[in-house]
């Protein structure tokens, strides 16, 4: 079977993620919390972050560090297998916070990803203006305030999913004016549709 996607979610929020016979690829994002490792048991992957871009092959993994702009991509044709593990940051080391507005931004919209913040608002509550706040958000995050909210609305969109609510219920509850929208922006990032998805999560106990 093609395209077989196994996700396990344990109470810490680790989250382990299995990829069988898959040829999917994932557009440019980031991690906004979560340190990414990823393993191939099969077949090949490209890899790009940044500027570095890495062909990987059975038996060799990588890791992407938070907040890195990357790509993913299945080459043509070639099927991959790979355990992919999601760690949260704060489960392997513990730092201050930084003192920047970008940062400041960044765990505002993490924490309530569903509120409607304009360009404008968002300048004002740190004090700067829209264009100099765009830039340098996407300097320290890799993606504009837009982007990155839109993504940790499909972030928080699949714990609710995790948790049983319906596609629907999880639309509303993160933001997203209706169910398709959200199943527009979901199938865009994770790359399933939020029945799908839901579906393909295994609870560890």
């Amino acid at each position: 079977m093609v395209n077989q996607i196994t996700y396990y979610q344990q109470k810490n929020d680790i989250a382990c993620i299995v990829y069988k016979n898959s040829t999917l690829s994932y557009p440019v994002h980031t991690h906004a919390k979560h340190i990414t490792f990823g393993y191939l048991t099969d077949g090949e992957l490209r890899v790009i972050c940044g500027a570095r871009e890495c062909l990987y092959h059975a038996g060799e993994s990588f890791c992407i560090m938070p907040d890195i702009l990357h790509t993913v991509e299945a080459l043509n044709g070639v099927t991959y297998s790979m355990i992919s593990v999601c760690i949260p940051m704060d489960k392997i080391v513990s730092s201050k916070d930084e003192q920047n507005y970008s940062n400041t931004l960044k765990k505002m919209i993490i924490n309530v990803p569903e509120n409607r913040f304009s360009i404008e608002d968002m300048a004002q509550n740190i004090g700067v203006s829209p264009y100099h706040m765009i830039r340098q958000f996407k300097n320290v995050c890799g993606l504009t305030p837009h982007q990155f909210q839109i993504q940790c609305r499909v972030r928080k969109a699949q714990k609710l999913l995790e948790e049983g609510e319906s596609v629907t219920e999880a639309a509303y509850a993160t933001g997203f004016c209706d169910q398709s929208h959200l199943d527009r922006c979901f199938r865009k990032i994770v790359r399933l549709t939020p029945s799908a998805y839901q579906q393909a999560v295994k609870k560890l106990v």
